[in-house]
């Protein structure tokens, strides 16, 4: 549930919130590196320890939430019993924002993070009079489409494509150049891409035998041919 502002939650309850003694949204607006976010100057700062769940698949949508540190993933449980991650989130992504009033997926904590829960009620009242509110809401509505588009697309990959596809995009959405940090495990990778993970440790090895990629640790990579990665995506 929500907690203390010092307290880490296993799961996020919608019953506690406005009793929650949680830091305002004026301190959580001072920390927001994207100040120009209107929604980023609302809610709540929750912390969630590793593996936490933030929410669950088919509970009520009435939260939104922005990552403020560390990384959130969301998945699904299919008919077969196997995981799907949807989508990884990292500092600056907002995820929860549902077309419907049930959550389509389950949400974790990937590691120690901080996330900022804005009522989604709030939200709605204030897109009668923000335009800025309602831009925004329709960035990410817009930005939530193109990561489905993306999942999609790659159903059609080889397992190369998947794995330079993802290092590309995490090293842009991290703004790390040619170094990418994976928050996540590769067990993650896997079901994200839809690949075993021994096809994704191998398929790294042979894009490291290549000279394209250089592992610097378990979750460190640095791309070395970003130009070769990219022809194979393309």
């Amino acid at each position: 549930m929500l907690a203390k502002a010092k307290a880490f939650p296993e799961r996020c309850s919608v019953n506690c919130y406005d009793d929650c003694s949680l830091p305002q949204a004026q301190s959580v607006a001072r920390k927001s590196r994207e100040i120009d976010e209107p929604i980023a100057k609302m809610g709540r700062l929750v912390h969630y320890r590793r593996g936490a769940e933030i929410f669950g698949e088919g509970q009520p949508a009435e939260y939104v939430y922005r990552v403020v540190s560390g990384a959130v993933r969301t998945s699904r449980i299919l008919n077969n019993g196997r995981r799907q991650i949807c989508q990884f989130y990292l500092p600056g992504d907002y995820f929860g924002l549902e077309a419907h009033n049930e959550q389509a997926t389950s949400a974790f904590a990937v590691n120690d993070s901080q996330i900022l829960v804005t009522n989604r009620h709030t939200i709605a009242k204030l897109t009668c009079r923000r335009r800025d509110v309602t831009q925004q809401l329709m960035r990410i509505a817009s930005k939530e489409t193109k990561h489905l588009q993306d999942q999609i697309l790659l159903l059609t990959k080889t397992a190369e494509e998947r794995i330079a596809w993802f290092l590309l995009q995490m090293s842009q959405r991290t703004d790390s150049a040619n170094l990418v940090n994976l928050p996540m495990s590769r067990q993650d990778i896997a079901d994200h891409l839809g690949l075993t993970i021994e096809t994704v440790s191998r398929t790294l090895k042979q894009l490291a035998r290549t000279g394209w990629i250089k592992p610097l640790g378990s979750r460190r990579i640095q791309i070395v041919r970003r130009d070769a990665l990219t022809r194979l995506v393309s």
